[in-house]
Parts: structure tokens; sequence; C-alpha cells
């Protein structure tokens, strides 16, 4: 399977490796200081490999927006 740095806008969904987008992506917050406590591989839909962010509060939501954005601005 691709790996998870493969550009989202190329690589069909079937073609990503559900773990290491996940992996990616917690490694990522972590840089940011954010920690989504339910991230995780879904396992009630293995074939279409969805990621579930889980609920956060407020003030993460925010943290991670700012975070975003700051990465946008980057670019």
């Amino acid at each position: 399977m691709t790996q998870a740095s493969a550009s989202p806008d190329t690589t069909p969904d079937a073609a990503v490796d559900p773990f290491a987008a996940m992996n990616s992506l917690r490694s990522a917050l972590d840089q940011a200081g954010i920690v989504l406590p339910s991230l995780a591989v879904d396992p009630g839909a293995p074939t279409l490999g969805l990621i579930d962010l889980g609920r956060v509060r407020a003030s993460v939501a925010l943290r991670l927006a700012e975070a975003i954005q700051k990465g946008d601005a980057a670019a």
C-alpha cells in the first residue's frame, strides 16, 4: 500500500493505508502539541479506510484550527 504521505489529491483512497495515515496525523498533531485521545482507525468499515477523529473540547478544536491556519500561511 501507498505511504500516508502521498498527495491526497492524486492517491485513490483505497491505496492509502489507514493505519499509516492515522500515525502520520498523530505525529503531526503531537508536533503541534495537540492530542486527539480517540484518534483511531474506524473498525466498522475496514474497506473504506476511515479514521475516527473522535470528540474534543472546544479549546482543543481552537488549537487545531490555529495549527491548520499556520500551516496554510507557510504554504
